[in-house]
């Protein structure tokens, strides 16, 4: 190859359809590679050889002078609207040689403009971009675009335009006495943020009830604040220990099993020294680390001003507030790795990826029950006890144990006095339904589907991956590998037909049906059809599910996933609707909206459609809406479906609630109540 690119290659380049061109070169996203041109895609993987690191670079840079291929990377690409340059790789691939300039500690870093033009336009976030720069140049804020490659010159022009950008969005003007630029950086009181709790918080509670800490984990908390979570870690006989710059500065930062980084990162205003600090928790890290951080669920702009890529707020603490999916993605590039989400702002970092690989399996794994005992047969009321390991296993993984899997499962002793395990099974099975069993087996089939179609979003694990475990699950249930991949790949495809779904829903002997939606209770979630249960993945696997939703709102016209809140589901008998959590499968966005401060909030009727038989409550749950149906308060559903008109329906019908039965208003009109006894004695002959 000569001292230029070859005269080929330079017209793909200059020709692509795809990718940002400059005079001298083509940028393009890492997302946008398999779009180019093969011979493109070729010389890209010559370079990548000799840089290998090239594989998690944002942008690739061909040169248009010289055979020369640049990765660049902005690990903030997705949630900044102008990142700045971390470091870049250069591949010079007449000479075979790698050269790397970081630009991290630089002051005035170059910085993107126009990203969209990097993407192609099936990337998430490209109207978000578009959409940006539409507004930047209806302003004229990207006119001579040479005066604002770096960073200093970008913030002067919006500081002379008195404009500052807010999550993608131009704000109005500022003051004239604000500065986006001011030399003197506000004073930044971080300390204030730390919460005075009295109790674990909310990714140490997620931690513990997942199982992570097993006996004799260690624990450690970077940025601890005011210690309360070290201190509730001791309590409970973990080794615990946190450093804190400002609570705990003495304390040395030392290596643990499980190392908490809650709610730290958002409240550190440089961009490196955030980065600094995620990759410092995880270089403590032996097995999982912990990382929450603040997300945008509403319009925090009031006041407070924008500073760096957060805001200060009136007591002088920065935030950044993250969106769900920006917080991951930051997560995965800064970490190479794949976080698991686990509720909203909170993930998992696994540094093993089979412990990864099956604490997602759990997630997926319905409950399900050992078969009743049907019949009386001897040999299995003389075993009884020694056959409960056996049952217990099967009830959780749909298969018998195999190899050394009889030890740590406590079937050996099933073995040594049986014979063998499937003996001992052939004696379960006399006292129990076969067809109960096929049932576990089965749901333990559609189990391992949801989990593995899901694994395609992120980086789905190899089988030399995953856990002995799981890998013996998918060979019992599955066959190979490959073959429940492309089994459970055929029903991710599916979820693209909304009329399949809506079939789904439509069949579905679970849940409320709604005229444009199915609602269905959390506890239910696990007994629906296994295709409804992985259009609900596609959801939680980015957010995690809120583990305070009552109702998950299955949309069947548009891929959307509501969760829905009702903080009094159980004892309210029309629970009324705090907030609703919406998540666009198209572009993964999350809207919310919250009612707490309405007072005429939606409620909801009928309870015992949307729970299980078996589900506490559900018979007087079923009692209470035959009443109201007997009584014709539920004749018209549409027009009862906020606080204000059921109220109002009620008093019409002389009726009022006493817990979860219906009964006389006292003050209500004789008369009144004589022509409503009259209507429900008619309504009963029915």
């Amino acid at each position: 190859m000569g001292t230029e690119l070859d005269v080929h290659l330079l017209t793909l380049c200059r020709h692509s359809p795809i990718g940002k061109h400059l005079p001298d070169a083509l940028y393009v996203h890492q997302s946008a590679l398999s779009a180019l041109a093969s011979e493109l895609q070729a010389y890209e993987a010559q370079a990548r050889q000799l840089a290998p690191q090239g594989t998690n670079a944002t942008l690739i840079k061909f040169s248009f002078q010289k055979p020369q291929i640049s990765y660049l990377f902005y690990p903030d690409f997705d949630h900044h609207p102008h990142p700045a340059l971390h470091h870049s790789v250069q591949v010079n691939l007449e000479t075979k040689t790698v050269a790397e300039r970081h630009y991290s500690t630089v002051d005035n870093p170059p910085i993107l403009h126009r990203k969209e033009t990097f993407v192609t336009s099936a990337y998430p976030l490209y109207a978000q971009f578009q959409w940006l720069t539409q507004q930047e140049e209806a302003l004229g804020l990207l006119d001579n675009a040479r005066s604002i490659g770096s960073r200093q010159n970008w913030e002067q022009r919006l500081s002379d335009r008195r404009l500052m950008i807010y999550h993608h969005q131009l704000a109005c003007p500022l003051p004239l006495t604000a500065s986006i630029n001011s030399p003197t950086k506000p004073q930044i009181h971080r300390h204030k943020a730390a919460i005075a709790r009295v109790t674990a918080s909310k990714p140490v509670r997620l931690a513990i009830e997942a199982g992570l800490f097993e006996p004799g984990t260690t624990y450690f908390d970077y940025g601890c604040g005011r210690g309360v979570d070290v201190d509730y870690m001791n309590r409970l006989g973990y080794v615990s220990a946190g450093w804190d710059p400002y609570f705990c500065p003495d304390t040395e930062p030392v290596a643990a099993d499980i190392v908490n980084l809650g709610y730290v990162i958002n409240v550190i205003e440089e961009t490196a020294e955030r980065r600094h600090a995620l990759l410092q928790a995880w270089h403590l890290t032996q097995k999982v680390l912990i990382v929450s951080a603040q997300v945008l669920i509403s319009d925090r702009s009031h006041g407070v001003v924008v500073y760096g890529d957060g805001i200060i707020t009136r007591r002088n603490t920065f935030q950044k507030y993250y969106a769900q999916e920006e917080l991951k993605i930051y997560i995965d590039q800064v970490l190479n790795a794949d976080a698991i989400p686990v509720a909203l702002g909170i993930y998992f970092v696994f540094r093993d990826s089979a412990q990864a690989e099956t604490f997602r399996a759990t997630r997926f794994r319905s409950k399900a029950r050992s078969p009743h005992i049907r019949l009386n047969v001897s040999q299995f009321e003389q075993y009884h006890d020694l056959l409960q390991p056996l049952i217990a296993f099967y009830t959780e993984r749909g298969r018998l144990p195999s190899g050394d899997e009889i030890d740590t499962s406590g079937c050996r002793a099933i073995q040594n006095r049986l014979g063998s395990i499937k003996r001992a099974f052939n004696i379960v099975l006399k006292a129990t339904e076969r067809q109960d069993w096929d049932y576990i087996e089965e749901k333990r089939r559609q189990d391992l589907l949801v989990y593995l179609a899901l694994s395609q979003f992120g980086r789905r694990p190899t089988s030399q991956q995953l856990s002995p475990t799981v890998q013996r699950d998918i060979k019992a249930l599955l066959g190979t590998y490959h073959q429940a991949c492309t089994t459970a790949d055929l029903m991710l495809m599916s979820l693209g037909n909304l009329a399949i779904i809506e079939e789904r829903c439509r069949q579905s002997s679970i849940g409320q049906q709604r005229p444009h939606s199915l609602w269905v209770h959390v506890s239910a979630l696990d007994a629906l059809d296994p295709l409804l249960r992985l259009y609900e993945g596609c959801a939680s696997r980015t957010i995690g599910r809120p583990q305070d939703a009552s109702i998950v709102k299955f949309h069947v016209n548009t891929p959307k996933i509501t969760y829905l809140f009702l903080p009094n589901f159980d004892i309210d008998p029309h629970p009324a609707l705090s907030t609703s959590m919406q998540i666009s499968l198209r572009d993964l966005k999350v809207r919310y909206r919250d009612y707490d401060l309405h007072d005429n909030p939606p409620i909801l009727h009928r309870k015992e459609q949307v729970v299980m038989q078996d589900y506490p409550g559900y018979e007087k749950f079923a009692k209470l809406s035959q009443q109201e149906y007997n009584w014709g308060l539920l004749d018209d559903i549409t027009a009862i479906g906020n606080r204000h008109n059921w109220e109002r329906c009620l008093e019409d019908h002389c009726a009022t609630l006493k817990g979860h039965r219906l009964i006389w208003r006292k003050d209500a009109d004789a008369y009144h109540i004589k022509v409503v006894r009259s209507r429900i004695r008619s309504r009963s002959k029915r």
